[in-house]
C-alpha cells in the first residue's frame, strides 16, 4: 500500500473526525486542534509502519487526544474552583471584618488615652511638631517656618513621633492608620 499524502488523509477523515471530537469537547477551536494533531499523528505512523485499519487507529488517537484534553480541562476547572473558593472565603472574611468594625470603638476612650499618654511622654519639640502636623494640618514647610527649624528636622520629629505611636498602638494599627492618615 502506498503512503497517502497528508492532504488525502485530511480530506478523507477530517469532517467525521471533527464531528466525533466536537460531540465530546463542545469547543470548535479545541476540536479542530485535536483533529489536526490526530491526523498528523496518524500520517506519521503510516509513514513509519504498515497500518491495516487507518480509520480504527485514527479513532483510537482521536479518543486518547480528546480524553487528554478533557482531563486537562477537569484539572484546570478544579484549580479554578479552588482559587475561586479561596477568593470567596477571603471576601467573606473581609466583609465580616468590615461589618464588625465599629467606628465608635475606633475612637474609643482607650485609644485616646494611649495617644495622649504617648504624646505627653515625647520631648516637647517632637510633641509640638507632631501636633502641628496632624492636628493643625500644617505642612512641613509651615511648621519649619513657625518654629524656625530646618524642614529635615521637622520630618525627623514627625517620623520619630509616628514610630513611638505605632509601637504604643500596635494592637490598634488599623485605627492608628485611619486616625493619623498614614
Amino acid at each position: 500500500m502506498a503512503i497517502p499524502i497528508f492532504s488525502e488523509l485530511y480530506t478523507q477523515y477530517y469532517k467525521s473526525s471533527f464531528l466525533f471530537v466536537k460531540s465530546y469537547i463542545r469547543d470548535d477551536m479545541a476540536s479542530e486542534d485535536i483533529v489536526s494533531e490526530s491526523l498528523i499523528s496518524l500520517w506519521q505512523t503510516i509513514k513509519k509502519e504498515t497500518v491495516e485499519h487507518p480509520h480504527g487507529l485514527l479513532l483510537k488517537i482521536l479518543k486518547n487526544n480528546a480524553l487528554n484534553y478533557l482531563k486537562h480541562q477537569d484539572v484546570k476547572q478544579a484549580a479554578m474552583e479552588s482559587i475561586s473558593s479561596k477568593m470567596i472565603r477571603d471576601l467573606d472574611y473581609r466583609i465580616t471584618t468590615l461589618e464588625a468594625c465599629d467606628p465608635e470603638e475606633i475612637f474609643s476612650v482607650e485609644i485616646d488615652e494611649i495617644v495622649e499618654k504617648t504624646l505627653a511622654s515625647l520631648p516637647e519639640q517632637t510633641r509640638r511638631v507632631f501636633e502641628m502636623s496632624r492636628y493643625e494640618h500644617l505642612s512641613v514647610k509651615e511648621i519649619a517656618n513657625e518654629l524656625s527649624m530646618n524642614p529635615k528636622s521637622v520630618e525627623y520629629h514627625i517620623t520619630k513621633s509616628l514610630k513611638i505611636l505605632r509601637i504604643a498602638l500596635k494592637e490598634y494599627l488599623p485605627s492608628f492608620y485611619l486616625l493619623f492618615g498614614l
